[in-house]
């Protein structure tokens, strides 16, 4: 079992990360290479402290060079969840789990808003992993809402599973060719259904679905870990960026505004902090 799991490589997950390193700790950190989507699209970054006016791709390759330097490597796999185990937490990566005593939770914030019952049916029909829950749907019809062109390799999976699949992307360039996918572009109005997902509403369209899958990039915090505190898509934090959820604790973006780096970067090494008193804390009750 790790001492941490990291998820996110945007500032504050760099932060976290480099932080743990000089700590010690044995640590697993997910993300990507690319750090963060924001970091590479960003023109001109005018008031983060010793880079002046340094473009997002500049930033980008000095924090690389900075974990690279360190040894420290990013797992570059998608979080589907997260979940309490009672002293410990399980992150699920499609088919494969992997335990922490603690977690640093560094995601962004989602540019999509939740669908109308998604949350309400989440685990019942609704789910965000492919890998996890596509057996389930094997010869049924599916639903899929894609918002990131780089996730069409699991819609291509559910496709090889689903006898028909309705997609509904956020772009109009879907590579997805299959005959029994039907695409259409826009945003869902609603996720059908009492007490199982059964259908979606797209595109003024409404389409009877067996399941409903939810692909984005980047999940809102309260679907990734259940009973998480947030309030108006943001985390609750303490000043230490502890959440209501002992071992746990966020940094970023995610814990509200202002959206800024300098910002993020020191929420994370503050979390990675609390971490660090919090595993004590563990070792003196055990």
């Amino acid at each position: 079992m790790y001492d941490l799991l990291i998820i996110g490589s945007g500032p504050a997950g760099v932060s976290a990360a480099l932080s743990a390193k000089a700590r010690g700790l044995d640590f697993l950190w997910f993300g990507s290479r690319q750090l963060s989507p924001k970091i590479a699209k960003a023109e001109r970054v005018m008031n983060y402290p010793g880079l002046p006016a340094v473009t997002g791709p500049e930033m980008r390759e000095a924090f690389l060079h900075q974990v690279d330097s360190l040894g420290i490597s990013v797992l570059e796999e998608r979080v589907n969840s997260i979940y309490g185990m009672g002293g410990y937490y399980t992150a699920v990566v499609n088919d494969k789990m992997y335990d922490g005593r603690t977690v640093i939770l560094a995601p962004g914030v989602s540019n999509s808003r939740e669908i109308p019952g998604e949350s309400r049916l989440l685990g019942k029909g609704v789910s965000y992993c492919a890998t996890c829950d596509g057996e389930l749907y094997r010869g049924k019809r599916i639903a899929v809402v894609c918002t990131d062109p780089s996730l069409e390799e699991e819609v291509e999976f559910l496709a090889g599973l689903a006898s028909d699949v309705f997609l509904c992307t956020s772009y109009k360039d879907c590579g997805v060719q299959r005959d029994n996918v039907r695409h259409t572009v826009g945003y869902p109005a609603e996720i059908l259904g009492e007490d199982r997902a059964s259908g979606l509403i797209c595109g003024g369209e409404t389409v009877a679905a067996d399941g409903v899958f939810c692909l984005r990039s980047c999940v809102a915090p309260s679907a990734l870990l259940p009973g998480l505190a947030a309030e108006c898509g943001h985390i609750q934090v303490d000043r230490g960026q502890r959440t209501n959820l002992p071992g746990c604790f966020a940094a970023g973006d995610c814990t509200g505004r202002p959206y800024q780096y300098a910002k993020a970067v020191g929420e994370g090494n503050v979390a990675l902090h609390s971490v660090v008193e919090y595993l004590k804390e563990m070792e003196t009750h055990e």
